[in-house]
């Protein structure tokens, strides 16, 4: 557990394992901890850095500095200045893939492999979701509480996973409550996803990419990521079955597997 000191910001960051550096960038209104399931098995094989967002649970913004997928991924990359890192692979989840493709393009001599799950390359070409689903993440109300929490996150998730592995849910919901999201966070990651539109841009992403989605993904419908994978010279897609947009938490060990296997 550590702090680093950015340009514009105080990042809180975790390192475990050794290997070959891979970050994990948490999705939307998320942080360090929602990698759970994947930081101890993945840090047997590589180098995992996870780390809280910029104003997201124990990462502080510096005075008017501002919220935004673009300035994440600067983040990244002074964080692995910070850490005398000169190249990572890189896995984003959702929001966290918005910000993965924006580090791809920004900064290509400093990642190795991609990975983006059950995310898109935004835009009006992305594929929405329902309306209760979009009704769900724009409300603030109650943002931090037990209910609220539950009521949005439950929606990421299959509702047969819900039925049968509600340990699981509440750990998640749990995990998510003792971490504290700003509102004017949320309001201003809410507003960068909704302006992001890099369909135009992916097509320069040299690296080698693996886009993995959820069968069933509810959030983000997986035709975004059949279109992301598409737009992206060098990638291929992974379809997790039976799974909603919380694949890696679902389906873990089969989500691990296919980052190892892609990876290694």
């Amino acid at each position: 557990m550590a702090r680093v000191d950015l340009q514009n910001a105080e990042i809180y960051y975790e390192v475990e394992g050794s290997g070959t550096p891979l970050v994990l960038i948490p999705g939307f209104a998320s942080g360090a901890w929602s990698w759970a399931w994947q930081r101890d098995e993945l840090a047997k094989y590589f180098r995992v850095i996870v780390f809280d967002p910029r104003g997201v649970a124990g990462s502080a913004l510096r005075d008017g500095a501002e919220v935004s997928i673009e300035n994440i991924a600067d983040d990244v990359s002074e964080l692995l200045d910070a850490l005398g890192i000169d190249a990572a692979h890189i896995l984003g989840i959702s929001f966290g893939g918005f910000v993965a493709q924006e580090f791809a393009l920004r900064y290509p001599r400093k990642l190795r492999k991609l990975l983006l799950a059950s995310t898109s390359f935004g835009g009006p070409n992305h594929v929405a979701p329902s309306r209760e689903v979009l009704a769900a993440f724009a409300s603030t109300e109650g943002l931090n509480t037990s209910p609220r929490i539950r009521q949005y996150l439950t929606m990421a998730f299959s509702p047969d996973f819900v039925r049968e592995h509600s340990a699981d849910v509440d750990r998640f919901c749990d995990l998510r409550e003792r971490n504290v999201l700003p509102e004017t966070v949320y309001l201003q990651q809410l507003r960068s996803a909704m302006n992001f539109d890099a369909k135009d841009r992916v097509s320069e992403i040299e690296a080698e990419t693996l886009v993995i989605t959820g069968e069933n993904d509810a959030v983000v419908p997986p035709q975004n990521s059949a279109n992301l994978a598409a737009a992206i010279p060098n990638a291929r897609l992974e379809t997790i079955a039976a799974t909603g947009h919380m694949a890696f938490v679902e389906k873990a060990d089969r989500f691990n597997r296919a980052v190892r296997k892609f990876l290694l």
